[in-house]
C-alpha cells in the first residue's frame, strides 16, 4: 500500500519524505536493504522523553518511583501497541509473505516495533515539537485515565521494590490452601515480609492470589507513608 494519506490524517501530520515513511513502515522480514529498526531505536528513546515530561507536569505531586512505573506501564510493547491501533497501524505496515500468513499484521511485537519506528520518522523530519501533541493526543485517545493505580497492576514487582528499600528483602507467599473442583479451583495464599504476616487472599490462580495479596500489603505501606 502506498497511500498513507489516512494514516496521516490519522497523525495529523504529513511526511515530508515518503521514503522516511517507507522505511518506517518496512519490517525486517521483508528482507529489503533497509527496515524500520534504525528508526524504533530512536523512536524508542523519544517516547521516553515525551511520556516522562508529560508525566513530570501530570503528577506534580508523585515521586520519581511512581512517575517511573507509570512511564513503564505506557512505554512497552503493549502500551506501543494500543497506540498503534488507535491509528490502524497494522494496515500499512510492509511484511514478509511468511509474516502475513502468521497474522503478522497483529503480532505486538510488529505493530510496537513500527509505531516507534514511525514516531522516530516525524522526530527526525520535525523535532520534538511536531511530535509531542501527535503523542500527547494519542495517550488522551487511548487511555480513559492514566494514573498508578489503573496502569501499574503488576502489584508483585512494585510490592518487591517497595520491600528492598525497607527491609533488604523480598516477599515471601505462602500457599495456605486450596478449594473446589480442578476446573474451578480456587487458591488462596499468604504474605510474609520481614517475617511478618502482612494479609491473606484467594485467586483462581497461584499467580492472580498473589497479585491480589501483594496489592493487599502496598496498600498497608501506603497507610504507614
Amino acid at each position: 500500500m502506498s497511500d498513507y494519506s489516512k494514516l496521516e490524517k490519522c497523525l495529523d501530520y504529513q511526511f515530508k519524505s515518503k521514503d522516511l515513511i517507507i522505511e518506517a513502515l518496512t519490517h525486517k522480514s521483508l528482507k529489503k536493504p533497509y527496515n524500520n529498526e534504525r528508526l524504533e531505536f530512536l523512536g524508542d528513546a523519544v517516547l521516553n522523553l515525551i511520556v516522562g515530561e508529560y508525566l513530570y507536569k501530570k503528577f506534580p505531586t508523585s515521586n520519581e518511583g511512581e512517575l517511573s512505573k507509570i512511564r513503564a506501564s505506557l512505554v512497552n510493547e503493549n502500551g506501543f501497541t494500543k497506540l498503534a491501533n488507535e491509528i490502524k497501524l497494522g494496515e500499512y505496515i510492509f511484511i514478509s509473505t511468511a509474516e502475513e500468513r502468521n497474522n503478522g499484521r497483529h503480532k505486538a511485537s510488529i505493530l510496537s516495533d513500527a509505531f516507534e519506528a514511525i514516531m522516530g520518522a516525524v522526530y527526525l523530519e520535525s523535532g520534538l515539537e511536531a511530535l509531542k501533541p501527535i503523542i500527547l493526543d494519542l495517550l488522551e485517545k487511548s487511555y480513559d485515565k492514566i494514573n498508578l493505580d489503573v496502569l501499574f497492576s503488576d502489584y508483585k514487582t512494585a510490592l518487591q521494590e517497595i520491600t528492598q528499600a525497607e527491609f533488604g528483602s523480598i516477599p515471601e507467599y505462602k500457599i495456605e490452601g486450596s478449594y473446589g473442583p480442578d476446573h474451578k479451583k480456587e487458591f488462596e495464599v499468604s504474605i510474609w515480609i520481614d517475617g511478618k504476616k502482612y494479609g491473606q487472599a484467594k485467586g483462581k490462580s497461584k499467580k492472580l492470589a498473589q497479585q491480589a495479596v501483594a496489592k493487599i500489603a502496598i496498600e498497608q505501606f501506603k497507610g504507614k507513608n
